[in-house]
């Protein structure tokens, strides 16, 4: 007959001849999993310090709007930000505001909203009507357009509101379908490069005459590529004017 001390039911208490493996055992097995989450943390990309900023409240800012490729305000008067400063713009959700701002190209503007910040990249996304966007009085022009030149940048087509802080790390492959979702949406395509141009290290992305590029550069996306093209400063942003013929996987 069997011993009954050694006998173990589960729903009873374990016999003391088995107490020292089940401590060792279940010891053993945090270990391991402790283990196994520092290196699956390990392994991802960091994601930056991007981050919407609550803690600034909300946004009133006034500027001029500048529609194309992709809604952006030089700011006139702020109380966070410079004159002078640009900012991307976007909508809630996976939005972007081009059908708010097309009618409003040029002119000065009020616009409210929450602030995402990363590194130089600055973005407001909206607040919904006119108490997020509408034409203001006042003067003020945008500025000049700068041509930088012809240039080949290696980097990684992100959507510029993820990567401004509302998901992260907001790049990389697991990033890739949201995103797509927003651009689709109509949110600014930004290229964050491995080198600065300028001193800054993104470039939002415009077509060789100026326009909007989002269908063309959707199969790109969160993958290391090479691209050539026309850069612009226009204020405190560089745009990227591409032929997207030109778009390269990166070796």
């Amino acid at each position: 007959m069997a011993d009954k001390e050694s006998f173990f039911v589960g729903w009873d208490r374990p016999p003391p001849a088995l107490r020292p493996f089940l401590v060792t055992a279940a010891a053993s097995l945090v270990g391991v999993f402790m283990v196994a989450g520092y290196l699956a943390a390990a392994t991802m990309s960091d994601p930056g310090n991007g981050a919407f900023r609550f803690d600034w409240g909300r946004q009133t800012l006034t500027g001029v709007m500048q529609a194309a490729p992709y809604p952006m305000l030089h700011v006139l008067d702020s109380e966070r930000f410079e004159t002078g400063h640009t900012l991307l713009l976007s909508g809630g959700g996976k939005r972007g505001v081009q059908s708010r701002a097309a009618g409003l190209d040029g002119q000065v503007v009020q616009l409210s909203g929450v602030a995402l910040k990363r590194g130089a990249l600055d973005m407001i996304q909206l607040r919904g009507g006119r108490n997020g966007l509408a034409a203001s009085e006042g003067e003020g022009a945008g500025p000049a357009p700068v041509d930088l030149g012809r240039w080949r940048l290696t980097g990684e087509i992100c959507d510029g509101k993820c990567y401004a802080g509302a998901m992260r790390p907001g790049t990389g492959l697991a990033h890739k379908a949201c995103a797509n979702l927003c651009l689709i949406g109509g949110v600014p395509p930004v290229f964050v490069i491995t080198d600065r141009v300028d001193g800054e290290e993104f470039l939002v992305l415009a077509s060789e005459d100026g326009g909007n590029i989002t269908d063309a550069v959707l199969s790109h996306t969160a993958l290391l590529v090479e691209i050539e093209g026309r850069v612009e400063r226009h204020g405190a942003v560089l745009i990227f004017r591409i032929d997207p013929a030109t778009i390269r996987r990166a070796s």
